[in-house]
């Protein structure tokens, strides 16, 4: 669980860690957006300027530098209105109009939008430095570049692309983990099948020549189950990894099975019951991987329960699905843990590798085209899970 807990806080720093480095880039490209705004209008301040020295202009007035000036303007959209608001002159605007008198509806539409955003300069025309209402006046509508306009929305395209690729990456990463996960798991169980089945048939003659020299022992028939038993674990394993063929069989004689070899396996502190219907319920499914997760539940179940207390094993049939419950009296698991449970590696026990709910989680959804989740947990009460098969 350790473990389990140390590389969810890797991922949560690493989650921060991209956070903060987004939330810095965005507000070192908005102050760098402002910079270019409080330049542009410096920039605007000199145009407007330029545009009353031409209005205002003698024969000591450089022309020529004035107008220099104003055609230097080829990037900040501008618009010239007189006191009365009527447009005297515009500059590097985009206009939809089919005729003159659309294009200068669309200007004046243009400059009220700039006037509301507070983009307009009063020039005034007389030299005095107070004025008055009735001094006449231009005023300089203008707005933010295309190129400002394209800085400012580039972080977050920016931004963007790279959380796509972030995910891509992530997603391309963990696929070829998980895939990479599955083949030494197969690989493990394969060999580990292997590996069994020497010893296993020899444990199996040497039964049978029990059997012919002691007859009587009552002994004999027990081990001979425990044989078979681990005949049926070697089965178990040798099928991860591979599509297992379904085939019909009737859910309550699954569970009984499981039952049996539970109950005769664990004290006789724990109270196991059966809660299964008359007409006995038919899956497709691979009755030995299916045994296996029902074992895996009772098992963590008595664990939970150290060993003493009741698991309940209930069998329904719901909205065309058949539903197997598996409820034990335990000390419960907390609501943060209901998916983490089915993680690899994640365990409470100070001993086990964390794979058994993992595995079953694997064979309900991969191999039964299931699901099994922690339908109810309460601390100090007990924990249900719930397997959902299709009829």
């Amino acid at each position: 669980m350790q473990w389990y807990d140390r590389i969810r806080q890797v991922k949560f720093l690493l989650i921060f860690v991209a956070v903060l480095i987004t939330a810095v880039s965005l507000v070192v490209s908005h102050s760098l957006v402002r910079d270019l705004e409080k330049g542009e209008r410096q920039n605007m301040e000199v145009w407007a300027e330029a545009m009353r020295t031409l209005n205002n202009a003698d024969e000591y007035t450089d022309v020529a530098l004035v107008l220099k000036v104003l055609n230097g303007n080829n990037t900040i959209p501008v618009i010239v209105l007189s006191k009365s608001g009527e447009v005297q002159s515009f500059r590097n605007l985009q206009i939809q109009g089919n005729n003159a008198v659309d294009s200068l509806s669309a200007v004046k539409r243009m400059a009220d939008e700039m006037r509301k955003e507070g983009r307009v300069i009063r020039i005034y025309l007389n030299e005095a430095e107070t004025h008055s209402v009735t001094d006449d006046y231009m005023e300089i509508c203008y707005d933010d570049s295309i190129m400002l306009k394209r800085l400012s929305s580039y972080p977050y395209v920016q931004l963007s692309v790279v959380l796509v690729f972030v995910i891509v990456a992530i997603f391309a990463l963990l696929s070829s983990k998980k895939a990479e996960q599955n083949k030494v798991w197969v690989g493990l169980s394969k060999e580990t099948a292997h590996q069994l089945g020497t010893p296993i048939s020899s444990l199996m003659a040497w039964v049978e020549i029990l059997k012919e020299n002691y007859p009587d022992d009552e002994l004999i028939p027990e081990m001979n189950k425990d044989v078979k038993r681990l005949e049926m674990i070697a089965e178990r394993f040798s099928k991860i990894g591979s599509l297992p063929e379904p085939r019909v069989e009737y859910l309550n004689t699954v569970t009984e099975h499981v039952v049996e070899y539970i109950s005769r396996r664990t004290s006789n502190k724990v109270n196991i019951e059966c809660q299964l219907p008359e007409q006995a319920l038919e899956v497709r499914m691979c009755a030995p991987l299916f045994e296996w997760v029902i074992e895996n539940l009772c098992k963590n179940a008595i664990d939970a329960m150290d060993g003493q207390g009741k698991i309940t094993i209930a069998a329904f049939e719901e909205q065309g699905k058949v539903i197997v419950e598996v409820t034990d009296t335990g000390k419960g698991i907390p609501k943060s843990h209901f998916q983490t449970v089915f993680s690899p590696g994640f365990t409470t026990k100070k001993r086990g590798w964390g794979l058994g709910l993992s595995l079953a989680k694997r064979i309900v959804e991969e191999y039964h085209k299931g699901r099994i989740f922690v339908k109810r947990s309460e601390m100090g009460v007990g924990t249900t899970f719930r397997i959902e098969l299709k009829k």
